[in-house]
């Protein structure tokens, strides 16, 4: 039952040619999201390792994460922290800059946000290159959570962000896979 619950929720993930830029395969989940079925399937199958109290906080990225994340967290009784792009968290906050493909870039966290000690799953909608998903991992660790793992609905294996996750000591969780960019 399960191969047939991934196969399912392939299949309700749109597939955009050429966005944002030629070459590229834009997966979106809003259609995922959209269709009630599927996106109960995706957020019990994300669920389903963790149950049991194994989780204190679900961290999400922002945006997708957020949505994904926000569910996931209600499923366990576990509590939501953002993790947003720097300047968009209205209290203090501590930030890690992070190198893309051309430049940089930060995400950021409340300061109180996670307690020491703090296990924390982390969860967005997709893991390409894993540089957003690297420095949130190290951001939780820098206020001393621990990461339990790190989920997403997909996985880009080719350009191989899952396992500079797992490089770091991070269980990666993921429920399809695409080919490609």
């Amino acid at each position: 039952m399960e191969a047939r619950k991934h196969s399912a929720l392939k299949d309700s993930i749109r597939s955009i040619p050429d966005y944002p830029k030629p070459g590229i395969i834009f997966r979106d989940i809003t259609t995922l999201l959209s269709d009630p079925r599927s996106f109960r399937r995706a957020v019990d199958s994300l669920v389903h390792p963790y149950a049991g109290g194994q989780v204190d906080q679900v961290a999400g990225i922002e945006a997708r994460g957020f949505i994904l994340g926000g569910a996931v967290a209600h499923q366990l009784s576990s509590g939501f922290v953002p993790i947003r792009k720097k300047g968009k968290l209205p209290h203090k906050t501590v930030s890690l800059e992070y190198s893309l493909e051309y430049g940089t870039d930060h995400i950021e966290i409340h300061v109180d946000a996670i307690k020491k000690g703090d296990r924390v799953l982390l969860v967005d909608d997709l893991i390409a290159t894993g540089g957003t998903a690297t420095a949130a991992v190290n951001l939780l660790r820098q206020l001393g959570a621990e990461v339990v793992a790190a989920c997403f609905v997909i996985d880009l294996p080719e350009i191989g962000g899952a396992q500079k996750l797992r490089d770091l000591g991070v269980q990666v969780r993921t429920l399809v896979e695409f080919e490609g960019h």
